[in-house]
């Protein structure tokens, strides 16, 4: 028997959804069991992608590396094919487990307003750690980026001219692009920080970073990022970096942040989404105009320096004018 044409099987589909089957973005009928698989794989390969960015430098990933038996303690090993899900338990997870997923009310109530505390702790071991940081850059991208790949060379170069400006840049702490800028800053001269975050396997900083701080929780993380920032520069990766680029847009959009220029790097990377924001999201009214010019498009490291410098100006004299009507 023939196989079906194409479009019979996106007819199939769409009849499917009318009918009112949930389907996932790749049309698979959704369940529970589907879901806990797809849940297995993004976390695997969220893994086996920044396990590769070290690979690609040259260094042996930090999840790879087993502790030493210490006398008297049962050491724990975890098979590397699959793995257990979820290995480690985060104090990220901890928190956003509600009340009948995390060992029930009581358990729930006696120890989240203790966690409150811890939380209060990280954000003054952050703001402790840059306090001194002064016109910072962070720089987002994709963790698996090769140094042989032109991004790699380019997030490097826009770091480093931004570090012989005066700027510091910050990131991630981990492989890839983030690597890249740390290296970038450090051959500008300028000064290299990482925040690194809590994960399910151990994600290691790369050894280009000077200033290095360690997160438990990812809204603390991501309020550092844009509270010692004076602009973003997003190059191509994946849901992290279109968080960081999103929460910064939104915070533009509502007021809460002025004059922050968000760069996105790589033109051929970021048209997609860009004409799926003018046609769809923009088309029917769900964002204004005016919203599409929050974003600078470049393949330039001296134009995407040039962006930040030139904003950073423009912060300065808008914060000095507000200063003097205050």
């Amino acid at each position: 028997m023939p196989s079906k044409k194409p479009g019979a099987k996106r007819a199939a589909i769409t009849k499917a959804k009318r009918a009112g089957t949930p389907r996932t973005a790749t049309g698979k009928k959704m369940d529970a069991e589907l879901l806990q698989t797809a849940q297995e794989e993004s976390h695997q390969g969220f893994r086996e992608r920044t396990e590769e960015g070290h690979l690609a430098a040259g260094r042996t990933p930090p999840s790879h590396i087993q502790e030493k038996r210490v006398s008297g303690a049962k050491q724990i090993v975890i098979d590397d094919a699959i793995r257990d899900w979820r290995p480690l338990v985060t104090e990220d997870e901890k928190l956003l487990a509600s009340p009948d997923r995390g060992g029930g009310i009581e358990d729930f109530t006696r120890t989240d307003p203790w966690r409150v505390m811890r939380i209060t702790s990280e954000f003054v071991e952050g703001i402790d750690s840059l306090n001194t940081v002064s016109r910072g850059v962070s720089v987002f991208g994709s963790a698996r980026t090769h140094p042989d790949d032109p991004q790699y060379q380019q997030a490097m170069d826009v770091s480093r001219l931004l570090a012989e400006a005066g700027f510091s840049i910050i990131t991630g702490a981990g492989p890839g692009i983030m690597e890249a800028a740390n290296k970038g800053a450090k051959a500008g001269g300028g000064k290299s920080i990482g925040c690194n975050i809590e994960l399910p396997f151990e994600q290691g900083a790369n050894p280009y970073v000077d200033t290095l701080v360690n997160f438990r929780y990812f809204f603390v993380r991501k309020t550092m990022f844009i509270k010692y920032s004076v602009a973003f520069i997003i190059f191509p990766g994946g849901f992290g970096t279109l968080d960081e680029m999103f929460e910064a847009l939104t915070l533009i959009q509502t007021g809460k942040i002025y004059q922050f220029p968000v760069i996105l790097f790589g033109r051929h990377y970021w048209a997609g989404l860009v004409r799926w924001l003018q046609t769809r999201v923009l088309g029917e009214r769900k964002i204004s105009a005016g919203d599409l010019d929050l974003m600078l498009l470049t393949d330039d490291p001296a134009e995407a320096a040039q962006a930040v410098i030139t904003a950073y100006q423009a912060q300065t004299r808008t914060a000095e004018a507000r200063t003097e009507s205050a």
